[in-house]
């Protein structure tokens, strides 16, 4: 895929501001399609404020729930009863009240390991494209979510692995994490998750200011090498915020 640098920093107030920005931002992305539509999720804690706005009355009505489709740009190796697992964070928080049951796409964790659920999900993710190799012209998702870890990884992408050099799968199986939680992980590559029309980083808090000041200022790492082909979007709060990007 060629490279591109469509990235835009965008600054809010706080978290709050930052889920609800994030929020009108995922409708925007719904309304510009009137067919099926695909929405990569996030885990970790940034985007639980969003998730909960999705879910509550004043936005959960203008999502038409039948049309959309949520997947998740990586999973914990855990059970889905385990409070670690991304997608049952999702599922908890807005999708399980509205979104209808085949219309959400976990990647399974009851299986031999990390490996054969990347091959699983990897199938289901072709299936759904229709292809088994990735088109510019034909994005596979409308909208990717993503956050940046500490070490500057983005999904379980993390720096100096394998994984995050992969570009023939689609999926991986991480076996073993850099950050906590020390569990293994399965993963979107960063091809599949460039095939978007929009990719959508959330970051707040003082905690983030000194990775996105690494990410943002250029650094191999692979939330910096995760672009979309279409728009990079980092949504950022003022806490958040390197010095080293001067005014807002």
């Amino acid at each position: 895929m060629a490279s591109r640098d469509h990235r835009k920093i965008l600054t809010v107030a706080d978290p709050a501001a930052l889920a609800n920005a994030a929020a009108e931002r995922v409708l925007a992305r719904i309304d510009a399609n009137s067919g099926r539509i695909a929405i990569c999720l996030t885990g970790g804690s940034s985007p639980k404020q969003l998730y909960q706005l999705l879910g509550s009355e004043g936005y959960h009505d203008r999502i038409p729930w039948h049309r959309v489709h949520w997947f998740i740009g990586d999973e914990r190796f855990v059970a889905t009863s385990n409070p670690l697992n991304n997608m049952a964070m999702a599922r908890s928080t807005f999708l399980d009240a509205h979104a209808p049951p085949s219309n959400i796409h976990p990647i399974a964790t009851d299986t031999a390991g990390p490996d054969e659920s990347a091959r699983q999900y990897e199938q289901e993710l072709k299936s759904f494209y229709g292809a088994g190799r990735l088109d510019d012209a034909r994005p596979l998702f409308d909208l990717v979510l993503l956050g940046v870890g500490p070490d500057g990884h983005a999904a379980s992408l993390f720096p100096g692995y394998p994984a995050a050099d992969e570009t023939e799968r689609w999926v991986v199986g991480v076996p073993q994490a850099n950050v906590e939680p020390f569990v293994p992980r399965v993963s979107l590559t960063l091809p599949v998750l460039a095939s978007c029309r929009e990719m959508l980083f959330e970051a707040a808090g003082a905690g983030k200011r000194a990775i996105l000041s690494r990410v943002l200022g250029g650094e191999n790492l692979p939330a910096g090498r995760a672009q979309s082909m279409g728009e990079t979007v980092w949504l950022i709060d003022s806490a958040a915020r390197p010095e080293s990007l001067g005014g807002n």
